[in-house]
């Protein structure tokens, strides 16, 4: 069993004291940029996935039949997107600069002839 030891605190500094901690807390999590469990795992419904990709929900519901919608789960006659992997998924489809569609061709080339020579 614990000992448990009883002595008067002001309630200030109480209220201060936990404000501080939680204060703390919050600013390492944003400054680690750390998501929540919460964050990461945060289902949408068809009109949320919907209003995020800035698709109409026919057009979601097409591209889900058609298996080009990553993250989605279904319970019943419903479905629900992760909002993490719906944001990943867009941010894979970003254009890429000249710069890096180069740069990739020449890694190709490179690679390329090494793998020819190793055969000869």
């Amino acid at each position: 069993m614990h000992n448990v030891v009883l002595s008067p605190i002001d309630p200030e500094k109480l209220i201060t004291d936990i404000s501080e901690r939680v204060t703390v807390n919050i600013l390492n999590a944003v400054k680690n940029n750390n998501p929540t469990t919460e964050q990461l795992e945060q289902l949408l419904t068809i009109q949320g996935a919907a209003a995020l990709l800035h698709l109409s929900v026919p057009t979601l519901y097409s591209k889900h039949s058609k298996g080009e919608i990553p993250g989605v789960c279904k319970r019943g006659k419903r479905l629900y997107f992760n909002k993490q992997i719906l944001i990943e998924w867009i941010k894979e489809g970003s254009t890429k600069s000249n710069a890096k569609i180069e740069q990739e061709a020449q890694e190709y080339f490179v690679n390329r002839k090494k793998g020819s020579n190793h055969g000869k």
